[in-house]
């Protein structure tokens, strides 16, 4: 019959054999050995119930504490051999962390995306919120709620990217169908910017490309007038382009404006010699686009803008093509970075 020697005795046992192993290996092999299902500890607990009922209390408990013994012993020394695995490893791997890892190049932000984010700025300090809406419009939006009427060559397939198989959807020319999606969920006084891509079948010369960047912008208010609108570009040119920058406001016709003007800055070309570039064109927003959006032209006048930010990047750089803007040469674009 088993006494509470032999546990004690097995105890120690394990607890020598635990202190012994010198590597996690070893360890298992002593926990396997004292602690499984064959080993003498085991054995005992399963064999309590068949002692004298005057044993079992004892034995149990005694058994019970040397197993809990050798299990705290295991993860001790467990605890032990793996800090010193670690230890080896470390001092085998002469990696000194200390020193600067391989460099990668810093993003920047597109030159596009840059001055876009500073004219957003001009406006937002001017009271005006930024809206946007899809790049794949309807003629609705496109054209019609814009008083563009049918036949203008806007409308054609040789000015317009129309969707195969979808006629009367198109890639926006313009930003401005986002002007009129404001004003048919917004009453007046209204005041946003919509910047983004546009599209055209345009790419004559340096100053032109199919796809370009606008950013336009309307105001309805009561008593807004022509001056509004002249004061508002003006400040905003010169923001851009210092206060020294040569403009001048021309008369011309949009469908959706009337009176109507284009503002243009003096630019040089890849020759050195000094243009005339148009930089937006404006106006005030014809009574009939209001009738569109539910709007009284009697209460409210408006002005709208429509500037391009890749040409303002050419005034502003003194870039000679603005097809550079969209080529990804990375000699070029990290000069802007």
């Amino acid at each position: 019959m088993t006494t509470p020697e032999d546990i004690t005795a097995l105890r120690d046992r394990a607890l020598a054999d635990v202190a012994g192993a010198g590597t996690l290996a070893a360890l298992e092999e002593a926990r396997v050995a004292h602690t499984g299902r064959k080993s003498g500890l085991t054995e005992i607990l399963s064999g309590i119930g068949k002692l004298p009922p005057e044993l079992r209390g004892p034995m149990g408990k005694s058994a019970n504490e040397a197993r809990r013994a050798v299990e705290a012993a295991l993860t001790a020394r467990k605890e032990e051999l793996e800090g010193e695995e670690l230890g080896r490893k470390l001092l085998e791997d002469r990696t000194d962390i200390t020193l600067p890892g391989d460099g990668r190049p810093a993003g920047a932000l597109h030159l596009l995306t840059q001055v876009r984010l500073e004219v957003e700025e001009i406006f937002l300090a001017l009271g005006y919120r930024i809206a946007d809406g899809p790049e794949i419009e309807d003629e609705y939006h496109n054209f019609t709620a814009l008083n563009v009427p049918q036949g203008h060559p806007a409308r054609s397939s040789s000015d317009t990217f129309y969707v195969a198989g979808h006629p009367h959807a198109a890639l926006r020319p313009q930003t401005s169908p986002v002007q009129v999606r404001v004003m048919e969920t917004q009453e007046p006084p209204v005041y946003v910017i919509a910047p983004g891509a546009v599209y055209r079948r345009d790419d004559v010369d340096a100053t032109h490309s199919p796809m370009f960047h606008q950013l336009e912008g309307l105001a309805v208010d009561e008593g807004l007038s022509l001056a509004h609108l002249k004061g508002t570009l003006v400040h905003v040119a010169r923001e851009l382009l210092g206060d020294g920058i040569e403009y001048v406001l021309r008369p011309h016709f949009f469908p959706f404006t009337e009176p109507s003007v284009e503002l243009y800055v003096r630019w040089t070309d890849r020759h050195g010699r000094p243009q005339w570039l148009e930089l937006l064109g404006a106006g005030m927003v014809d009574p009939e686009v209001f009738g569109f959006v539910g709007y009284d032209p009697e209460r409210w006048t408006g002005f709208a803008f429509g500037m391009g930010l890749d040409r303002i990047a050419m005034v502003r750089h003194g870039l000679p093509d603005l097809r550079l803007l969209f080529e990804s040469d990375l000699r070029f674009l990290e000069q802007f970075s």
